[in-house]
């Protein structure tokens, strides 16, 4: 496929040491045929199928204490739990954030430990603890403060947790650097040291595991023993799979098991925050990786992004259906209000984008910035221009002096955290740090341009890096061949996400029937094959732009199109839908 609607070359996941493995794999296992091209197409041998396609944490979970420090952590916490201590909790405004608070907070409500949550305002405050919250925090009683999906790089805050008597546990996965900061325990499968192997954790991951140490410790001092049953900690596998889809971490390993026991248990709805969330955003099914990311992350983040910040872990951790339901109406109003200040700035940002590559087509990073923007939606903003070019993109919210904050998403090969990290040791930039596929970062005043040069200079070698952009198909399809019972048989290769991408699927030879916009940033369409079988679909996030206004350009014409399968059961009904990502004329 030489020209697509985005300009991608199509291509067969599978290459030829992939066809081998399929074949092998169907004839070990009996698997089907497409089944099998799926599986093998994202690595799977045949001899790893039963594991992959079954991952159980019995199997997949490791022992908490390969983890450097982790023996530090679940002692002292150990010590507050039995002491009664007043425990200071320290989130992040995103999902990761609020979903690892909410599971430090509840199993701290269960042993009957007194405990705060604070999660800071992005704007005020700022990514991480800073000191005027910590002495706030310690003047209310607290005497251990434990931060959660942050603290790896807060060398100045937690001297500052020392001086007014804290003790201090980092529950982290962003990148480290060498020198770390004070702290009783520093928990981090990504800090320089550690060699537990664990490094795609979301920090919900981590302090999950955290979660085993201590109650383990707890269970060996016998503190249950006069208060009954354990805390079941499997029941909040919910918390863990929502935050490791949408800190889209790689879905491979210990975080496949973790996401797919969590699904089960979510689709339990005993969780009234998560239950309100799924009410709110009309999810009658059962929900699925890419609901998490699309419909119930966005609505958790629009707190932290452009309201209350600790809006989201107040809804994780109530255990009021009413109040769950007032909270979820809340964050359901902020996010659309997030999505009409976004679609103006996602509109800025991609002209600035294209008048860049206009003048360098062979750019390897888009960096884009206005003083108009919105701070909590610029990591939205790149993420769009991301999708867009398919190359790593930062973008920037600007303060009247000329600084600003700003947050970059990148691509595959591409490792943005570390690139980030490398910037501040250079000076140009002020403070920033996260992992690979995303990075916030702060500039000085006027240092915007100095920031594009040194990120474009030390991402021209990367791999992904201003690389022409492909799409990866692992079949062809009709639309008389995509039922149901297909998307069922190849959810048995799942969670998709990130590592473990969603099968697409080539659409050859089909006449557009029909395109038109709905809601506010979609295209509906309809695709017929030659035997006259129809299958619909949606195109998000494409009013307006090149595969929205492609697709209603095309009725009429025979197309091929690419995308993914869906089950939608609005109504009672059951279809089978197509979300489509790429478009081209069918004389290409």
């Amino acid at each position: 496929m030489a020209h697509s609607v985005l300009g991608r070359t199509w291509r067969s996941r599978c290459d030829a040491r992939a066809d081998a493995h399929a074949l092998a794999i169907t004839q070990a296992h009996g698997t089907s045929d497409l089944l099998a091209r799926v599986l093998a197409g994202r690595g799977v041998v045949a001899a790893d199928l039963p594991v992959f396609l079954e991952p159980k944490l019995r199997d997949l979970l490791p022992d908490p204490a390969v983890l450097r420090d982790m023996g530090a952590a679940a002692t002292r916490l150990a010590d507050a739990v039995v002491a009664g201590e007043h425990v200071a909790i320290f989130g992040d405004y995103d999902v990761d954030g609020a979903c690892s608070a909410a599971l430090l907070a509840g199993y701290l409500n269960r042993c009957g430990t007194p405990h705060a949550v604070h999660i800071p305002d992005r704007i005020t405050e700022g990514y991480g603890p800073n000191g005027e919250a910590i002495r706030a925090l310690r003047a209310s009683g607290a005497s251990l403060l434990v931060t959660v999906d942050c603290g790896t790089t807060s060398h100045e805050p937690l001297a500052v947790a020392h001086a007014v008597g804290f003790d201090t546990i980092v529950l982290d996965h962003h990148q480290a650097p060498e020198a770390l900061p004070r702290a009783a325990a520093l928990v981090n499968p990504n800090r320089q040291d550690d060699l537990s192997g664990l490094g795609h954790l979301a920090a919900a991951g981590v302090v999950f595991l955290t979660l085993i140490a201590l109650n383990r410790e707890l269970r060996r001092r016998g503190f249950w023993q006069s208060r009954g049953a354990e805390p079941d900690l499997l029941a909040d596998l919910d918390l863990v799979a929502l935050a490791t889809v949408a800190d889209v971490v790689r879905l491979e390993g210990l975080n496949r098991a973790l996401v797919r026991q969590g699904l089960q248990v979510m689709r339990q709805r005993r969780r009234p925050g998560l239950t309100a969330l799924l009410d709110v955003a009309n999810l009658k099914g059962p929900p699925l990786p890419w609901h998490l990311g699309f419909l119930i992350g966005p609505r958790i983040n629009a707190g932290g992004r452009i309201g209350d910040a600790a809006l989201g872990a107040r809804l994780l951790l109530t255990a009021d259906a009413g109040e769950a339901g007032a909270l979820a109406a809340s964050l359901d109003a902020l996010n659309r209000e997030r999505q009409a200040i976004e679609q103006v700035a996602v509109e800025e940002a991609l002209a600035q984008a294209d008048a860049m590559l206009e003048r360098d087509p062979g750019r390897c990073v888009l960096v884009a910035a206005s003083s108009t923007w919105h701070p909590g939606i610029v990591g939205l903003v790149a993420a769009r221009m991301k999708e867009r070019f398919q190359r790593p993109a930062f973008a920037f919210a600007l303060n009247p002096d000329g600084g600003g904050t700003g947050s970059g998403r990148s691509v595959a090969g591409v490792d943005l955290g570390r690139a980030v990290r490398h910037a501040v040791e250079a000076g140009a930039a002020v403070k920033g740090g996260g992992h690979a596929m995303a990075a916030g970062v702060t500039i000085a005043p006027g240092a915007a341009g100095d920031f594009a040069a040194f990120i474009g200079g030390s991402l021209a070698g990367s791999a992904g890096a201003g690389v022409a952009a492909e799409l990866a198909v692992d079949a062809v399809l009709t639309a008389g061949g995509a039922q149901a019972e297909l998307v069922s048989l190849l959810d048995q290769a799942g969670p998709f996400g990130s590592g473990n991408p969603e099968p697409t699927f080539a659409f050859a030879r089909h006449r557009l029937v029909e395109a038109a916009d709905v809601g506010a940033a979609h295209v509906r369409f309809k695709l017929k094959s030659g035997d006259g079988s129809v299958i619909g679909g949606v195109a998000f996030r494409t009013a307006g732009q090149p595969l929205g206004l492609a697709l209603k350009a095309h009725v009429g014409r025979l197309v091929h199109a690419a995308g993914s399968l869906t089950v939608d059961r609005w109504g009672g009904r059951e279809r089978v839908d197509l979300r489509l990502q790429d478009l081209a004329t069918a004389d290409t």
